[in-house]
């Protein structure tokens, strides 16, 4: 090959030699190469041929799209249930009107809403049985509805009672101090039960100068960001204002409150009462039981007529029929439009009078369906009885019956008169196992009182004996004399419960003992303490120990449900709820027909007490042990005692019981509290019926007087009967002599029997040493124990010993009304008295 210079002159070309270098070609075998199966697919991709990184990609956008119709039907439900509210398909919207100062008047409120010139229309007064400020509004400007109830501070349960159920609530201020003690004491009250949508609203601040008006409206603001960081202050002294302030309830998001939202609940309308025919007959009309009939919009889920109601307050009642009267808040004023049909709805007409419109029955219950209204377990005492004795009892009874016993009786006493005549020792043997056979409530007094005895003795100071005769008179004189303050004392003394003093100074003396000395007692001098003792046990280590939460259960378990898993049914029956589109819909005004309902229910509404009413779910009647963790409220300094009779919230149910408390932790055992304590959370366990959380929990202690004091708030925890909570004892001993590693203890016990029988348990002291008992000196209690270490002289020795507790079962659905907690005719605050 001749190649062309730059110049124009001829070159030779390279030519290869023999030697060049020959690649073998590719041997692609029977398959095509890539290049080939891409000509022929001539750009088609199969799916079965993505690679690896496409099917990621691909899965990727697979997740992203099904998040976002996920995010969309959630988007369009919420949408829907604030479209319903209010408007034709839904209930009517629910505002409740509550004053938080001594100063304002929710009345109002309530009568500038209810103007003309706020663009509503005012169709129904006291559409709220109970309650006569009350009325219905409808707003045609807006498409919407409202039903406004103005519900006083005074009456707690029925302020709770109203919160729960609900759309929204409209705090009124005062235009100076915002709220007052007591409306700061409601706030805690219902944020700790779960506070719904809420409106702050004034008045008052458009009398003020125009310079002034802004400074107020902000220090009014600074007032309230500590509650309410990101709420609206509505001024409130005109029909405009009333306006913008209905535009904003009908607008505002709703704050969804889990214990409501899972539960259908109404609001009663219209209740009325008719007696049984049997009490009818006898005359216990006004005291027995009767039907009650109770009217209102279905809120929260649909109401199924074969579950369970709970009225707050009364008790859980069966359904027997579900009508569907008129509705007394139609947007159309000339008609009202019935519920339509249900599904499973019976198509039954009947009047109800000669002025009343036909009612159409939805449905009725089928008694082979309905829910029974069994809260306990059957009980059969026999249960686990040995009805033939074992061979080994045969041959102990064989053997006591050949044993004589020899004993002293009197001349002419036969045989079977001897075996009535009980020796002394005999006596004492039989006291000794009576003594094993009592319950723990026998020891927690014995413990009481021991405890009472302790701080007598520590209360009795040396040199606090008599005094001299002069003294006493120079004191009567210095009394006498002392006249100044008479008036001011006595003033302050009428009032002074010294009973409820003396009771106090117990309880503060008994909670500031167990804070410096941790569950110490002191073994009693009269009694043995392998008797005293003899429920308690030693553990190697309260973490890792075992304890078999089946061992020696109480008699009330056997009264009590328990759930293989709680979570799990739980979620199913909460999943089972949330999909449930039988029964009467949400929205619809009906007629509910309650069996067995006492007069007390009607008397209570007829008192001006609102009614709610709310159905229960599966297993929520029926009793076990709850676990209901909680924090001590801040207002509350009085020590709360384990085992004390409380009033709980618990979610829709209002109930008093004794509970105990316990420690919050994550082991398999948990160590009792004796008192309530206030730097830490604290499970409540108590016998109560089952309640699917979430649910807030409101504890109130109940004074003499009939005030109830809030004194904890938390949420529902769990239901678990097996949850294992021990309490524990600490003995204590003091090192008489040391030698090394072994020491002599003294007054741990004070006889030898006593240490024999605790020689197994390991001993510790407060500077964390460690050992064992060795060996009793004596018979007054001297005992020779070993250590890991060397004790220092001012240490102490203790002892653990530990027991299982259990609530004790004094569940009471009947919680009497309380006082309110203010200035009272009889009472006397602080504030009202000369401290001069």
């Amino acid at each position: 090959m001749v190649k062309m210079a730059a110049n124009g002159e001829k070159q030779q070309g390279h030519r290869a030699g023999v030697y060049k270098q020959k690649n073998k070609g590719h041997k692609h075998g029977k398959h095509r190469t890539k290049g080939e199966i891409e000509r022929d697919n001539k750009g088609r991709v199969s799916v079965t041929a993505l690679t690896k990184k496409q099917r990621k990609e691909q899965k990727k956008m697979d997740r992203r799209n099904k998040a976002n119709q996920l995010r969309r039907n959630k988007k369009d439900m919420v949408l829907t249930e604030k479209r319903r509210l209010g408007s034709r398909d839904g209930p009517p919207h629910l505002v409740a009107v509550v004053s938080l100062h001594a100063g304002v008047d929710a009345g109002a409120i309530t009568k500038l809403l209810r103007g003309e010139g706020a663009g509503g229309v005012v169709h129904q007064d006291r559409c709220i049985s109970g309650i006569s400020d009350s009325f219905g509004l409808i707003l045609p400007r807006f498409k919407q509805r409202f039903t406004f109830l103005s519900q006083s501070t005074a009456d707690m349960h029925s302020l709770l009672d109203v919160a729960k159920i609900a759309d929204s609530l409209v705090f009124v201020l005062d235009s100076t101090e915002g709220w007052d003690s007591y409306g700061d004491y409601c706030l805690s009250c219902l944020f700790a039960q779960g506070l719904p949508s809420h409106a702050l609203v004034c008045q008052g601040v458009s009398d003020l100068a125009v310079k002034k008006r802004v400074d107020s409206r902000r220090a009014l603001s600074k007032i309230t960001e500590i509650r309410f960081p990101d709420a609206r202050l509505f001024p409130l002294d005109s029909e405009q204002d009333a306006t913008l302030l209905l535009r904003h309830l009908g607008t505002q998001r709703q704050r969804k409150l889990g214990f409501r939202s899972r539960r259908s609940h109404l609001l009663a309308q219209h209740v009325t009462f008719t007696p049984n025919s049997s009490t009818e007959g006898t005359g216990g009309g006004p005291t027995g039981l009767g039907t009650l009939c109770v009217s209102g919009y279905i809120r929260g889920r649909p109401l199924q007529v074969d579950r369970l109601v709970h009225i707050s307050g009364h008790g859980d009642f069966q359904l027997t029929q579900i009508d569907a009267p008129a509705d007394p808040l139609p947007f159309n004023l000339t008609t009202a439009r019935p519920a339509k049909l249900g599904k499973g709805g019976d198509v039954d007409m009947h009047d109800g009078g000669e002025d009343e419109t036909p009612v159409r029955v939805l449905m009725k219950a089928d008694p082979s369906r309905r829910e029974t209204l069994h809260a306990e377990a059957e009980v059969d005492p026999m249960d686990g009885e040995q009805t033939w004795p074992t061979e080994s009892e045969l041959l102990e009874a064989e053997e006591a019956r050949k044993s004589k016993r020899v004993m002293k009786v009197p001349k002419g006493t036969s045989d079977y008169q001897a075996t009535w005549i009980v020796d002394e020792d005999e006596g004492v043997e039989d006291g000794e196992l009576d003594e094993e056979s009592s319950d723990d409530d026998d020891d927690d007094m014995l413990d009481e009182a021991m405890d009472g005895d302790d701080e007598e003795i520590n209360s009795q100071e040396p040199g606090s004996g008599c005094a001299s005769d002069e003294e006493e008179e120079e004191e009567e004189e210095e009394e006498v004399c002392s006249t100044e303050r008479t008036g001011a004392d006595q003033r302050y003394d009428e009032h002074l419960d010294e009973a409820a003093e003396e009771e106090g100074l117990k309880r503060y003396r008994e909670a500031r003992a167990n804070e410096m000395f941790p569950d110490e007692v002191d073994t009693p001098l009269d009694m043995a303490a392998r008797i005293r003792f003899q429920r308690y046990r030693g553990l190697k280590s309260f973490r890792s120990s075992p304890w078999d939460p089946m061992e020696n259960l109480p008699l009330n378990y056997s009264r009590i449900f328990q759930f293989q898993s709680f979570e799990r049914t739980r979620h199913r029956i909460l999943a089972e709820a949330a999909v449930e589109e039988e029964g009467a819909m949400v929205g619809w005004y009906v007629t509910l027909h309650i069996i067995d309902v006492p007069f007390s229910v009607m008397e209570s509404v007829q008192s001006g007490r609102p009614l709610t009413l709310v159905s229960l779910l599966p297993h929520e009647q029926k009793m076990s042990v709850m676990h209901l963790l909680v924090r001590r409220h801040p207002s509350n300094t009085e020590p709360i005692k384990s085992k004390e009779e409380l009033v709980f919230h618990c979610g829709f149910r209002r109930f008093r019981a004794s509970p105990i408390f316990s420690q919050h932790t994550s082991a398999d055992k948990h160590k009792m509290e004796r008192f309530l304590r206030p730097d830490a959370p604290t499970v409540v366990s108590v016998y109560a019926p089952i309640t699917f959380n979430p649910a807030g929990v409101l504890l109130f202690k109940q004074r003499n007087d009939g005030i109830q004091d809030l004194v904890a708030t938390g949420s529902l925890l769990s239901c678990d009967p097996q949850r294992v909570v021990l309490k524990r004892i600490v003995l204590s001993g003091h090192p008489f002599k040391i030698n090394r590693r072994s020491a002599v203890v003294r007054y741990m016990f004070f006889n030898r029997d006593d240490i024999m029988w605790f020689k197994p348990v390991e001993l510790r002291t407060k500077w964390g040493r460690r050992g064992h008992i060795k060996e009793a000196l004596g018979t007054h209690g001297h005992m020779k124990c070993v250590f890991d270490n060397q004790l220092p002289s001012q240490d102490t020795v203790l002892m653990n010993l530990y027991k299982r507790v259990y609530p004790r079962w004094t569940y009471d659905p009947y919680v009497p009304s309380s006082l309110p907690w203010v200035k009272r005719e009889g009472i006397v605050e602080m504030d009202d008295l000369d401290m001069e």
